[in-house]
């Protein structure tokens, strides 16, 4: 069975039972016999396999999360060369952070292997990052203990979260101790 976005466990398992296994399987079904098994998420289903939402666009929502991540042609076996290329990264999600005056307290490392296994590391700090440096840091330590790596990395992203707008402080932040 093919996951469908949004839909849990138990519709799932309804779904499989109905033989719709495939996006290509519920397109097939009617309006009618979706309303019949699923109820008020019939026509929801009905509509969203033909590309139809209207749910409201919401394009002023408070963004939870920010990131940025890249996938390399070859595949990275050590630290150095790891650390190299999260520096784009770290900058892209800071300049993001930096230019809409945007704090984030959690760092996110994304490692997805050469066999597409993935994890995540991430780190919570009691308050947002004062500079970039602290986030290189943060990313730095996050890092490092995934070396010497048993098998390539593919990809690479970092994403910032817990955010909240930046306050103008009166004294400098004092530094991190990581």
């Amino acid at each position: 069975m093919k996951k469908f976005h949004g839909v849990g466990p138990a519709t799932a398992d309804k779904m499989h039972r109905l033989g719709i296994e495939t996006g290509a399987d519920l397109k097939i079904k009617t309006l009618d016999f979706l309303v019949a098994h699923f109820g008020k998420s019939g026509p929801y289903f009905y509509g969203i396999v033909r590309g139809i939402d209207n749910r409201e666009v919401k394009p002023n929502r408070v963004r939870k999360s920010v990131g940025a991540e890249d996938t390399f042609l070859q595949d990275i076996h050590s630290y150095g060369p790891a650390r190299e290329r999260l520096q784009p990264l770290i900058e892209k999600v800071w300049g993001y952070c930096e230019a809409n005056d945007i704090g984030a307290k959690t760092v996110t490392l994304k490692v997805k292997y050469a066999d597409f296994t993935q994890i995540t590391r991430s780190k919570t700090v009691s308050s947002p990052l004062p500079a970039i440096g602290d986030l290189e840091d943060v990313v730095g330590l996050l890092l490092a203990p995934l070396f010497p790596a048993r098998k390539g990395i593919r990809l690479l992203g970092v994403s910032l979260s817990s955010l909240e707008a930046r306050r103008p402080e009166a004294t400098p932040q004092l530094q991190l101790a990581l």
